[in-house]
């Protein structure tokens, strides 16, 4: 299934060095072309498989820390070439990695445990996401990479725009802009065939109608979303630039490390206790990195990287996010909301510690020690909590190869 001598995440350079040969092997088939160029001057790159009157779009690498899907759309490209009816009327098209820059600066290709993938974690901030930009910035601000995914949807008009995604410790769901009939079952099979949980309370998709077990679509305009302190609204990002030609979008999450505490169905016994808890937390960890912020930052005066604008931009979205998870919850508190809340609670302050770290270790900051502290001890728990166990990464694109191609097939007949 890999493309590389070993199945791994690979870098933007073996992606790009892997299109090349694919498109060296069938040049009748395949083309490759640069689409843009990131703000740092890295290419972006576009392999297309296929001619085809109706296109599907595949965009990985739209968050860095998320790197199942550059080994996904590699394995899928190879899958469209060897199966041919996968090109009975569907031109693919992948977009190799929508945020370059971003994937120079996560570096743990192959972490071994979540305290490991932490030390070389990266994320943007919001405003510097390729898909979430024009959420958060007015159109003439947003930033090439951006520019460059509307740009390649608008040439292509795709009927489906699947953009890979990963977690990091939890299962896997799907987010729709509009929904797919008969997605949900190929969904819920490949899973349970692969033994991989499905996150059915997702909290990214807190509020959202499910047609099937952690399928979501994405609610009615009028229902307004249920964090409302969080600057970015799906439905101003990229994945809504496909509905101007009567497209649609599919986000298909898949963990890295797997917990069956997420797709428990059952409602919870408690949940305004549980999720107050859970918010209490959130504030208290976040002020444990504030504190060393804000101490080390008068010796930092003179840094303003994305890693320490990404650990900001999470810290300060806290106060907000805390204040909705005890005030706007869902109507269905099931165990698994709550058990996906109590992973995104640790996560953005542990992220933003991570971040943190790295910057303060590149300066040799007497901090940095205290904060690495703080990323082991939260990683370490975070694993034993949901008892995370490792998803073989084969498994991971097994899984997210199998979603996209049904997502392709059945959406191809609801656009009929």
């Amino acid at each position: 299934m890999s493309v590389l001598p070993e199945l791994r995440y690979p870098t933007v350079t073996e992606q790009v060095s892997a299109a090349r040969a694919l498109t060296a092997q069938r040049p009748g088939v395949c083309t490759l072309r640069q689409v843009g160029a990131s703000r740092a001057g890295r290419p972006l790159h576009l392999l297309s498989v296929g001619r085809a009157p109706r296109a599907v779009l595949v965009v990985a690498g739209a968050h860095a820390n998320e790197p199942t899907g550059s080994c996904t759309l590699l394995a899928l490209a190879r899958r469209v070439l060897e199966q041919r009816e996968l090109r009975d009327g569907i031109a693919w098209h992948f977009l190799l990695c929508a945020d370059p820059d971003g994937a120079s600066l996560h570096v743990t290709p192959a972490p071994r445990s979540l305290f490991d993938y932490h030390l070389g974690f990266f994320r943007p901030a919001g405003p510097e996401q390729p898909e979430w930009a024009p959420s958060l910035l007015p159109p003439d601000r947003l930033p090439p990479e951006t520019r460059a995914l509307t740009g390649v949807i608008d040439e292509l008009r795709p009927y489906l725009q699947v953009t890979l995604h990963g977690t990091d410790l939890g299962g896997s769901w799907v987010q729709l802009t509009k929904d797919v009939p008969g997605l949900a079952e190929p969904f819920a099979k490949s899973a349970a065939e692969l033994h991989i949980p499905v996150e059915t309370g997702a909290s990214d998709a807190a509020g959202w109608p499910a047609s099937g077990p952690g399928v979501h679509v994405m609610p009615a305009p009028e229902i307004g979303p249920a964090y409302p302190s969080l600057p970015d609204d799906a439905r101003h990002s990229t994945w809504y630039h496909t509905h101007r030609y009567g497209g649609l979008t599919a986000v298909v999450e898949v963990p890295m490390w797997a917990s069956d505490l997420v797709d428990d169905p059952a409602p919870h016994p408690a949940p305004a206790a549980a999720i107050g808890r859970l918010a209490r937390r959130l504030q208290s960890d976040a002020r444990e990195v504030t504190r060393v912020l804000d101490g080390a930052l008068p010796r930092l005066a003179d840094l303003d990287g994305p890693l320490l604008r990404a650990a900001r931009w999470g810290l300060e979205l806290v106060p907000g996010l805390a204040a909705d998870l005890v005030h706007t919850p869902p109507a269905d508190l099931t165990r698994a909301y709550v058990g996906s809340v109590d992973a995104f609670a640790r996560r953005v302050p542990l992220r933003a510690a991570a971040m943190l770290l790295r910057v303060l270790r590149g300066t040799d900051d007497e901090a940095a020690k205290q904060l690495e502290g703080l990323v082991s001890t939260w990683s370490d728990a975070f694993a034993e909590r949901f008892r995370a166990r490792w998803v073989p990464l084969e498994h991971q694109v097994e899984h997210q190869s199998r979603t996209v191609v049904a997502a392709a097939l059945h959406a191809r007949e609801r656009a009929s």
